[in-house]
């Protein structure tokens, strides 16, 4: 439990101080979850770096002194995909290619979510209503049992524990509507986005299930891997920047 609160501190702060800071802390995260996706795909030890290396360009351009055209962000997506592509064409696997989509696109959503003008907001409700979703789960599943929501991935989880996170992000949203001045967009969609995070862990039980591992890695000790920490984030984070995205074109 303590690491965990360490964690989310870490993570606040870099939060909360932005720019550089906040884009280093992605950077390492998105490399250390690449390199435990390719340990998952049981990838040669010359490929996992090569899939490394390959996210790291998209990574670079998301540095703040890169962030001087209004395309930018379409510029590093199509970065993205050209790393994923480049990754499956050199290594002709296509699943370690995939990584590099998997752990590319939060961090350029996070990024892209902390540089609008309510940044710090937009990216604090991301990232915190995953933790509301992830605690509400926890306390709902074991207070209250039930039914397994998918045995086979994870038989831990229950259908009392989904509905436990999605009631905990929902007064998440509801607080920050009420008290930050959160967009009613996003408040209604933060249920909808705490089902999302389940349904990515759910992802990231099976991909572990498939390797034959508990864990994702060892980078957190007594905690798994990073990808054990964020699989619920990966799938929340783009589409919260796309409806972020849609409220700015739209207001």
């Amino acid at each position: 439990m303590i690491a965990s609160v360490v964690m989310i501190a870490v993570a606040v702060l870099a939060l909360w101080a932005g720019g550089f800071a906040f884009w280093l802390l992605a950077v390492v995260v998105s490399l250390l979850m690449m390199a435990e996706w390719a340990g998952l795909q049981k990838a040669p030890a010359r490929t996992k770096r090569l899939g490394q290396f390959a996210l790291s360009v998209p990574l670079a351009t998301m540095a703040p002194a890169w962030l001087v055209l209004e395309t930018r962000d379409f510029f590093t997506l199509g970065l993205v995909a050209g790393a994923a592509f480049f990754v499956a064409i050199v290594t002709r696997l296509p699943k370690l290619a995939a990584g590099v989509l998997y752990c590319g696109l939060p961090v350029l959503a996070l990024v892209y979510l902390r540089r609008q003008d309510d940044g710090l907001l937009y990216a604090f409700w991301t990232m915190a209503l995953v933790w509301a979703c992830d605690i509400g789960a926890f306390f709902a599943g074991r207070s209250i049992g039930g039914p397994k929501l998918a045995p086979r991935l994870s038989p831990n989880k229950t259908w009392a524990g989904l509905f436990g996170g999605m009631v905990a992000a929902t007064i998440l949203g509801g607080l920050l509507w009420a008290l930050a001045d959160l967009p009613p967009l996003l408040a209604i969609a933060t249920p909808f986005l705490a089902i999302l995070a389940q349904i990515g862990d759910l992802f990231e039980s099976m991909l572990k299930r498939q390797a034959g591992v508990k864990d994702s890695g060892n980078t957190l000790p007594g905690h798994g891997g990073v990808l054990d920490r964020l699989d619920g984030l990966v799938p929340v984070a783009p589409v919260a920047a796309v409806l972020v995205a849609l409220g700015v074109l739209l207001s």
